[in-house]
């Protein structure tokens, strides 16, 4: 049984679960520090989206993987100076959490690409060491995507504080999809939650999750 085949499974019992079909909720392969070999070996199997948290390593992948077609997901913090490169190569960014970033991305795509689709990141926590937005903000910066020329506002990305406590990773993930439905009201763009990774993919999806975030346990561990 592959890696790919575990995680598929897992992420079929929680939908079963939760009276959700799978087909509903899309599995991201976080390929930060993978090598090509595995990404081009996942692929194979039928995994088409991959995440990448670093700009510099992720757009030498793309460029190496062109031929696969695939979808590449921004997932980790942005610096400004990095939204020209984002704005090039990437289909979706996930990590949006500020105006400037957001001004940049809609200046810098390309007009002969497709909009660039964007998620904003909520900290829920209020993490000073973790990116994302507080929820005071996020209407701010939905309106800003929604007015942009570029750009496309397709839901929230969110990565909140693990939790040993099964009610409590359920509590921060309903809270997580009250702001999601509060932006899905407003915006008819709006159809993406991206959260839930390997430890709390399950409480991710009874609370609706339509976006997964795996790495380790697709990959295996990183090599060196």
């Amino acid at each position: 049984m592959t890696r790919f085949f575990q995680v598929t499974e897992r992420m079929e019992t929680a939908a079963t679960a939760a009276h959700r079909m799978l087909s509903d909720i899309r599995l991201i392969a976080v390929s930060k520090k993978q090598p090509l070999e595995r990404i081009r070996a996942l692929a194979a199997e039928g995994q088409r989206a991959f995440g990448e948290n670093y700009v510099d390593e992720a757009v030498a992948k793309i460029g190496e993987l062109g031929d696969l077609g695939l979808e590449w997901h921004f997932i980790g913090p942005i610096q400004s100076n990095k939204t020209l490169s984002l704005a090039q190569h990437f289909d979706w960014v996930q990590s949006v959490d500020r105006l400037k970033i957001i001004r940049r991305l809609d200046q810098q795509r390309p007009a002969d690409l497709p909009p660039l689709n964007v998620l904003l990141q909520l900290n829920l926590d209020g993490e000073a060491q973790k990116a994302g937005c507080s929820a005071d903000d996020l209407a701010e910066l939905a309106e800003a995507v929604d007015q942009s020329q570029k750009l496309e506002l397709r839901g929230l990305m969110a990565i909140p504080a693990p939790r040993e406590d099964p009610q409590a990773q359920e509590q921060i993930f309903s809270a997580l999809r009250k702001h999601f439905d509060e932006l899905a009201a407003r915006y008819s763009s709006v159809d993406t939650l991206s959260a839930g990774m390997s430890a709390d993919l399950e409480a991710a999806i009874v609370a609706g999750s339509t976006m997964i975030r795996v790495g380790t346990d697709l990959f295996g561990p990183r090599p060196g």
